[in-house]
């Protein structure tokens, strides 16, 4: 008797018009039965592999791949390989990323695509693959692996139940697990009002330390922006994996975040001399308006979009750090209050909080305190080149 064997995987790259709406269009396909997946603008990923438009170009590499089964004309699979020369520069590793892994359950078409980003950072003379990212971790990072079912609040990743098994199984090992917290006033364990010890928290910090708080002032968006990224970068600076944003690269996403932020939920802290100190960040759940667009935002996207941003009921709290020499004196506390009252005036009833290293044990255990629960881990791997 004779078996029919498969026929062999190939990968090409992407290298044309035509590939790239291949690349952009293969997760229709994979998540077509999946109630849950919310579909990127195309234009945002046609902008994000312009070396013209995205400044992530303007310093490290990228190359998106294919995977097709024998003469197949339909892609199985796709990847992209990454070096960010910035992250290898300021943590001093030979790290290399792969992102944007989509792929059919199939250990052949999984690992034919990971072995291509092996062997392409490999030339490069890098000596470890991680991933799944979106350039950097500034962007969509992890792999969903457990927790609460449903679609992906903004700007968090989205994948089926299998993915985990094809990374493990190929040699992938966990590098990191990244914590969303949720609170939801649906909750049978929602406090259901600010847990007193937060309020008073709250009043001893403003007297003690002579600190107010104020929204963005969207008028003056660019110059609130120098603000903005100083304490991101300070605030960020120690965590594993971070890589501070050139100008160009902050500028680029807040450009493209503008649009939905909303001011009541962008907070500065600022000391007695009115000089920031401390930021945070929600952002109102995008993903509800991008799931109804099905990823085409003309011709009238931007009318449904304008309609359907004033439903958005959950928010994610992206962005929440104060300067080094502000920290552990609870003016984290003024913020967190502060967007949960705000955004409850604003009609929201669930919020994020993510995403937070599974080693920042204070970050985690304040969160906890609030009355928030861990509800999903996502996670970075790792693999030897």
């Amino acid at each position: 008797m004779t078996h029919r064997s498969e026929p062999p995987i190939r990968v090409e790259p992407v290298v044309t018009r035509a590939g790239l709406d291949a690349f952009i269009d293969l997760p229709a396909a994979i998540y077509a039965d999946d109630p849950n997946w919310v579909r990127p603008l195309d234009l945002d990923m046609r902008k994000a592999f312009d070396p013209s438009k995205h400044p992530f170009h303007l310093h490290s590499e990228a190359q998106p791949y294919l995977a097709y089964r024998g003469g197949d004309s339909d892609p199985v699979g796709r990847i992209c390989a990454i070096r960010n020369r910035n992250h290898e520069a300021f943590h001093a590793e030979p790290v290399g990323f792969f992102g944007f892994f989509e792929s059919i359950d199939d250990d052949g078409v999984a690992t034919a695509l990971f072995d291509t980003v092996r062997e392409w950072l490999r030339e490069r003379g890098l000596e470890v693959m991680r991933g799944p990212t979106s350039f950097s971790t500034n962007e969509m990072s992890g792999l969903f692996v457990d927790g609460d079912p449903g679609p992906p609040v903004v700007m968090m990743p989205y994948n089926p139940p299998y993915y985990p098994g094809l990374l493990e199984r190929y040699g992938f090992e966990k590098a990191r697990d990244l914590y969303a917290w949720m609170v939801d006033s649906s909750d049978p364990a929602y406090p259901g009002s600010e847990p007193e010890y937060l309020v008073r928290a709250e009043k001893i910090v403003r007297k003690r330390f002579h600190v107010s708080l104020r929204p963005i002032d969207m008028p003056r968006f660019g110059a609130e922006l120098e603000s903005i990224r100083d304490l991101y970068n300070d605030a960020w600076e120690e965590n594993w994996g971070f890589v501070p944003m050139t100008d160009a690269e902050f500028d680029f996403m807040a450009e493209e975040l503008k649009p939905i932020v909303d001011s009541r939920l962008a907070l500065f802290v600022e000391n007695e001399a009115g000089e920031p100190i401390g930021f945070a960040l929600a952002l109102p759940d995008f993903n509800y308006v991008l799931k109804r667009l099905n990823g085409k935002l003309f011709p009238f996207g931007i009318v449904k979009a304008l309609f359907l941003r004033r439903k958005i009921t959950t928010m994610r709290v992206i962005i929440l750090g104060v300067l080094e020499a502000y920290r552990g004196k609870g003016i984290d506390t003024l913020l967190y209050l502060a967007l949960f009252r705000n955004g409850t005036e604003r009609g929201i009833t669930r919020a994020e909080l993510s995403w937070i290293l599974e080693d920042n044990v204070k970050m985690n255990q304040a969160i906890e305190r609030m009355g928030a629960r861990l509800y999903r881990r996502y996670r970075l791997y790792d693999v030897e080149i």
